[in-house]
């Protein structure tokens, strides 16, 4: 069965903060993920800051949801979120806390996080929002634990984030969570989005690192190792897939990266090895096998 991802469209939306999340799932269904997204609504008839109307969603109350499903709540002006005319909601505040107390993981983009506030659901959470508005959210909220400078939170089912960009940022990152590394930098790339932007974390996956750069060929030789790190292939063979010659692929692929391609290959082969190592069901001579090397001592070598 499909995992849902539910987007509520509020008075007042700012296009971004729907449209970089949205076309991010997209783009993973594209990939083959398993998801489905769906669209709902508070009133008829939205108008977003920029004075696009959207009509035609169905109501909040009609969305059936799962367990694990994701509901996302894109940011509107927070001036509108803050009134007593979106308080005046409650039948809505109590439908996504319901959801929430049903296993619905719900995510916040930008202003979005003073709905999750005014639901409760932010008490004694880690959470941000938009630079400008931290401040306000933290006065009008004292028992949120309020960020800055932060690009989008984690914690117990609930996702905050910043701004625009960092919406795309946290969607992301949920994509790693349900399909792996790689998959989010698929989808990262398709989005051209080349350089992966943590949360709090303070690295990210080598998986996604040495990816900052445009270029396709490189980013092809890149992705089969990846995908093939259990093969050996000569440098000719990688050249190939780049479309060059092999002096002038590895001329530009320490361009590109910063580092040679025998260094990629073993960072990714040490990346590799420490998700396989965290398989019980794995013997140390299967995870050699697994990321191109013959025997147990040559893996040893990596680890230590």
């Amino acid at each position: 069965m499909n995992q849902k991802f539910v987007f509520l469209v509020l008075p007042q939306i700012h296009l971004m903060d729907l449209a970089g999340p949205d076309q991010a799932i997209l783009e993973a269904i594209g990939f083959g993920a398993d998801f489905e997204i769906e669209y709902c609504n508070l009133e008829n008839n939205v108008v977003t800051t920029a004075g696009l109307p959207i009509a035609n969603l169905k109501h909040f109350s009609e969305v059936q949801f799962k367990k694990g499903d994701f509901l996302i709540i894109p940011g509107s002006n927070a001036n509108y979120l803050i009134s007593d005319e979106f308080k005046k909601h409650t039948d809505l505040l109590n439908w996504i806390i319901n959801s929430y107390n049903s296993g619905i993981k719900i995510v916040s983009i930008c202003a979005g996080a003073f709905v999750l506030a005014e639901c409760g659901l932010l008490n004694n959470i880690s959470c941000t929002t938009h630079f400008k508005l931290t401040n306000k959210l933290q006065e009008l909220y004292p028992l949120a634990k309020v960020l800055d400078n932060i690009l989008f939170t984690q914690q117990d089912g609930i996702y905050t984030s910043a701004g625009i960009a960092s919406g795309i940022d946290v969607t992301l990152h949920i994509i790693e969570e349900l399909k792996g590394s790689h998959f989010a930098h698929l989808v990262a790339r398709e989005l051209v989005v080349y350089n992966r932007r943590g949360g709090n974390q303070k690295q990210e996956s080598e998986l996604l690192g040495f990816r900052n750069h445009i270029h396709s060929g490189i980013h092809k030789v890149q992705d089969w190792i990846i995908e093939n790190i259990n093969q050996k292939a000569n440098l000719g063979e990688l050249a190939e897939i780049a479309c060059m010659s092999e002096r002038n692929f590895t001329r530009i692929f320490k361009k590109e990266t910063a580092i040679t391609v025998n260094d990629y290959i073993t960072i990714i082969r040490k990346e590799k090895i420490k998700e396989f190592l965290k398989n019980p069901d794995l013997t140390r001579l299967e995870i050699a096998t697994h990321v191109g090397l013959q025997s147990e001592r040559q893996l040893s070598r990596l680890i230590n």
